[in-house]
C-alpha cells in the first residue's frame, strides 16, 4: 500500500499537470525551510523524499576538519569516519538528523511554502510550454476588451493582443473564438507573458501551412510575403517539384482554399503569385492584375535596386493602385524599388521638345496691324454686288455732296489692293447723310474694283477728300457691328426678402407634393370580373355621398 502522502504528491501533480519530480523538489525546499524555522538555520540542511516509500530524511551537511570551531558546520576526523569511513580532512559528509515526529511538524510548518514553490514551478512549466509554440497559431477566447489591449484565454494562462497587433478594420468581443499568432513569450514574476498578433506577415504564413497540404508538405514553398493588414497582401509561392503548380494549389479548387484564409482574415484581398529566380519576371508577377509591357531593372548611383516598369496607359491606375498600394505592396515582395509609367508617358518624354521663342514688341505690333488689316479686306470682300455697283452718274452726284474733287486733288494712281495705311488715312470722320443717299445700289454681274486715274502728280491735302473715301466709305460702315445694349442691372434685395421668397417657393413646392399624394391615395386597384381585367378606380370628393369612376388599365 503506498504512503498517502505520495498520493497526494500524485494527485497534486495531476491537478495542477505538473511532473513527479518536479512536486517532489518543491516539497524537499518546503521541508528544509520548516526544519531551519523550527531547529535552527545555521547549518547545511537537505531534504530527501524516497520515491518509493514517501519516507522523509532530513540530512545535516559538515565538512570534516582536524580541530572543530563550530559544531553545527564542522565535523572531526574520528566523528566523520563513525559515518563514513572513507573520510577525509577537508571532505563534506551526510549525517541525518531527521526528528522525531517531523511528517506533522513539516505539514503545519511548511504548508505555504510548499504551495508557494508549486506556484512557481507551475509558471515555469508553462513558460516553457508556450517558449516552445512561439511562432505558432492558438486558438483562444476574448476575455476582455478594453481601448489598448484585448485579453485573450488560452486555457491555463491568459495572453494579450497590443492595438498595434490588432487588424484596424476588426472589431472583437467578448467571448469571441480568434486565431492569432504567438510573436513573443516573457518570463515574468507572475507568470509567462504571452503577446499575440493578427497583423503579422508569418500569421499569413501559417494560416497558409494549415490550409494548403502542399505547403505544409514542402512541395510548395513560400518565399516573401507583404502585407497590409485589413486591407490586401501579396504572396509569393514557388514549387519545389516538377509538376506542381503553385499558386493553383494555393488557390485550390473554385478558390476553397484561399477563401477559408480570406474568411478568417475578414475579407482582405490576397494575390497569390508565382515566384522567378528572374528580376525582371518576378516583378512583373508582382504587379499583377496589371499586364506589364517591359522592365528595366538596373542600380542607381547608391547601389539600390530600381526596376522601370512600362504599361499600358489603361493599366496605369491599376498598376499603381489605389493610393499607391499595389506598387508598394510589389516593392515590399521582390526588394526592389519599382517606378511605373505608361507608354504615352515614355513617347511624350523621348519626343524632341519645341523651342519656344517670345516675340519682340515690334512683331506684336506687327502682327496686329496685319490682323486688323485681312480683317478689313475680309469684311469688303463680303459685302454683296449690289452695296459695290456704283453707277458714274451716282458717283458723280456723290462728290459734291462731299467735297468738291478737282484734278489736282486726285492721285496719279491707286493701287489695286489697299494697304492699311492707304485705308487708315481713307477713312471719313462721320459720313454725310447726302453721301449716304446718293449711292444707289445696282446688281451687276461682276464686282467692282478699284479703278486707277491717271493724271498730274499733285499732292494731297489732309483736308481734302479723295476718291478712296468714296470707295471705302460703304464697306467700313458695314463692318462696323452696332453696339449691344449694356444689360440692365439686377435690383438688389435684402436677406429677408430672399428668405421670404425661398420660404414662398418652398411651401408651394410642398402644397403640390401633398395634392399628388391626395390624388394617388384616391386611386383603388381591383378585378372586374366582366372585363376580365384589372381596373383603376378614382374616389372622387363629393360630399357625403362617394362617386366611383373606373379606368381601364
Amino acid at each position: 500500500m503506498k504512503n498517502d502522502f505520495l498520493v497526494a504528491i500524485t494527485q497534486l501533480c495531476n491537478d495542477r499537470g505538473l511532473t513527479k519530480e518536479v512536486v517532489i523538489q518543491a516539497v524537499e525546499h518546503a521541508l528544509v525551510s520548516a526544519y531551519k524555522r523550527n531547529f535552527g538555520g545555521g547549518q547545511n540542511i537537505s531534504a530527501q523524499i524516497d520515491p518509493t516509500t514517501g519516507k522523509v530524511k532530513i540530512f545535516a551537511l559538515k565538512t570534516v576538519v582536524d580541530a572543530v570551531r563550530d559544531r553545527r558546520l564542522e565535523i572531526s576526523l574520528q566523528e566523520a569516519r563513525a559515518y563514513d569511513p572513507m573520510a577525509q580532512v577537508g571532505s563534506t559528509i551526510k549525517i541525518e538528523s531527521t526528528p522525531d515526529d517531523f511528517g506533522r511538524i513539516a505539514a503545519q510548518a511548511a504548508k505555504q511554502v510548499i504551495m508557494q514553490r508549486i506556484r512557481e514551478a507551475e509558471r515555469d512549466a508553462l513558460y516553457q510550454q508556450f517558449a516552445q509554440r512561439e511562432g505558432e497559431i492558438v486558438l483562444g477566447t476574448v476575455h476582455s476588451v478594453d481601448r489598448q489591449n484585448i485579453t485573450v484565454n488560452l486555457g491555463k494562462v491568459e495572453a494579450q493582443m497590443p492595438q498595434s497587433e490588432q487588424i484596424p478594420t476588426e472589431r472583437y468581443r467578448p467571448n469571441q473564438k480568434i486565431r492569432a499568432y504567438i510573436v513573443e513569450v516573457n518570463k515574468t514574476a507572475r507568470g509567462p507573458q504571452i503577446i499575440l498578433s493578427r497583423t503579422h506577415r508569418n500569421f499569413l504564413r501559417r494560416l497558409f501551412e494549415l490550409e494548403v497540404p502542399e505547403i505544409f508538405q514542402g512541395l510548395v514553398e513560400i518565399k516573401a510575403i507583404a502585407r497590409e493588414a485589413g486591407s490586401r497582401s501579396k504572396i509569393a509561392v514557388a514549387a519545389l517539384q516538377d509538376g506542381i503548380d503553385p499558386v493553383g494549389a494555393c488557390v485550390g479548387q473554385r478558390g476553397i482554399r484561399i477563401q477559408a484564409i480570406v474568411n478568417e482574415l475578414n475579407g482582405e484581398k490576397i494575390d497569390v503569385v508565382e515566384w522567378s529566380p528572374d528580376p525582371v519576371k518576378f516583378i512583373a508577377n508582382a504587379l499583377s492584375p496589371a499586364k506589364v509591357l517591359s522592365v528595366e531593372p538596373y542600380e542607381d548611383e547608391n547601389g539600390d535596386k530600381v526596376a522601370n516598369v512600362i504599361v499600358e496607359q489603361k493599366q496605369l491606375s491599376l498598376a499603381i493602385g489605389k493610393e499607391g498600394q499595389n506598387a508598394r505592396l510589389a516593392a515590399r515582395l521582390t526588394g526592389w524599388r519599382i517606378d511605373i509609367k505608361s507608354d504615352a508617358q515614355l513617347e511624350a518624354a523621348s519626343a524632341p521638345a519645341e523651342t519656344v521663342t517670345t516675340p519682340t514688341p515690334e512683331q506684336l505690333a506687327a502682327r496686329a496691324a496685319l490682323a486688323e488689316w485681312e480683317a478689313l479686306i475680309k469684311d469688303e470682300e463680303t459685302v454683296t454686288p449690289s452695296e459695290k455697283a456704283v453707277t458714274p452718274s451716282e458717283e458723280a452726284a456723290a462728290m459734291p455732296a462731299a467735297e468738291s474733287v478737282t484734278p489736282e486733288t486726285i492721285p496719279a494712281s491707286l493701287p489695286e489692293t489697299p494697304t492699311p495705311e492707304v485705308i487708315q488715312a481713307s477713312l471719313p470722320e462721320t459720313p454725310t447723310p447726302e453721301a449716304a443717299t446718293a449711292v444707289t445700289p445696282e446688281p451687276i454681274s461682276e464686282p467692282a474694283t478699284p479703278v486707277a486715274v491717271e493724271s498730274a502728280p499733285a499732292e494731297v491735302a489732309p483736308a481734302q477728300t479723295t476718291v478712296g473715301e468714296t470707295l471705302t466709305a460703304t464697306p467700313v460702315a458695314s463692318a462696323i457691328p452696332p453696339e449691344a445694349p449694356a444689360p440692365e442691372p439686377e435690383p438688389d434685395i435684402s436677406f429677408e426678402q430672399a428668405l421670404a421668397e425661398f420660404t414662398d417657393d418652398e411651401e408651394l413646392y410642398e402644397e403640390k407634393f401633398k395634392r399628388k399624394m391626395d390624388r394617388r391615395k384616391r386611386v383603388i386597384l381591383e378585378y372586374d370580373e366582366e372585363l376580365g381585367k384589372v381596373v383603376a378606380k378614382r374616389k372622387r370628393k363629393g360630399g357625403r355621398r362617394q362617386e366611383w369612376e373606373e379606368e381601364e388599365i
